[in-house]
């Protein structure tokens, strides 16, 4: 099973000397990937949200910046709200951001569920999953043909070339719901949990989406599984992914068991790291003893 790690993207250890610093640190620790994710705003109540969701950068230029900063290491986004951007300009962003970084990218899609977001977007909140399915068919052409076109309900792609290409990059679709899973299955090339995923139950999801990935013809075992591990070092070691390194390492081996591909420990989830109230210093300090104490390498 691959190991990756949540770039510095949220609160007080999120800017430029530590998401550069935490890239490096973490392909010389041998960490497979490296994953950001999207907020484009909050409520103006902000108790509505975690501390995590106060304060994000962009998470496809953070990982064009940490790509030109590393040689190896995997870029993932889990995951950007496709209901934000157009098929279209998303699929421009990733296969440049692609090329640029050879061929690194994992883009991982959700459909959004934050109200204010959509209002903010221009455009509705209902018939997520219905758009998701055209706007993965419109990504495929568009990644894949020498001349895309696309006709649906939702998206449009007349007949046009996109230019130029990436080998293009990996799609993996998130959510939680039945239905969700089984798209991941069907379309993409593989599913990734939620922070908020139920762990002992994520035998029960996989085999919803592999399922869906056999039925659909494919390999199911070639479908990927990734989890964002919302890791709390030194926390009650009752759940997983908490308590003390030997422990988290355990956690994690049973995910491996439970048919996970992937685990990128994420520390944008710890309010000591990932709050923009936490103190800079002791948040960067705390995640960079964290990121050395779970490495691959070790």
């Amino acid at each position: 099973m691959l190991i990756g790690f949540g770039a510095p993207v949220s609160g007080a250890w999120a800017g430029p000397e530590n998401l550069a610093g935490f890239a490096q640190r973490a392909e010389e620790l041998g960490y497979a990937s490296l994953w950001t994710f999207q907020r484009l705003l909050i409520p103006a109540d902000r108790e509505k949200l975690g501390p995590e969701y106060r304060s994000v950068l962009d998470p496809l230029v953070s990982l064009a910046y940490a790509a030109a900063r590393t040689s190896r290491i995997r870029l993932g986004v889990a995951v950007v709200n496709l209901p934000f951007v157009s098929p279209a300009y998303l699929a421009k962003q990733a296969s440049t951001l692609d090329l640029l970084s050879g061929g690194r990218l994992d883009l991982g899609l959700g459909t959004g569920w934050l109200r204010e977001e959509f209002a903010a977007s221009g455009v509705s909140d209902e018939r997520r999953g219905a758009r998701a399915e055209e706007y993965v068919r419109a990504l495929h052409t568009l990644f894949r043909d020498e001349v895309s076109e696309f006709s649906g309900e939702f998206y449009t792609v007349p007949p046009s070339r996109m230019a130029p290409k990436s080998a293009g990059p990996a799609l993996l679709l998130g959510g939680s719901a039945p239905a969700a899973l089984r798209r991941a299955g069907r379309l993409a090339d593989g599913w990734m949990s939620r922070s908020a995923t139920d762990l002992t139950r994520i035998g029960e999801q996989i085999a919803v989406v592999r399922g869906a990935a056999e039925k659909a013809g494919k390999d199911p075992a070639a479908v990927r599984v990734v989890v964002r591990g919302v890791v709390r070092a030194g926390g009650d070691p009752e759940r997983r992914l908490a308590g003390s390194f030997d422990k988290i390492r355990e956690d994690t081996e049973w995910l491996g068991e439970q048919g996970v591909t992937e685990v990128f420990y994420d520390l944008n989830w710890d309010p000591l790291i990932g709050s923009p109230d936490a103190d800079p210093g002791a948040a960067t300090a705390r995640a960079e003893e964290i990121l050395t104490g779970l490495s691959p390498a070790l």
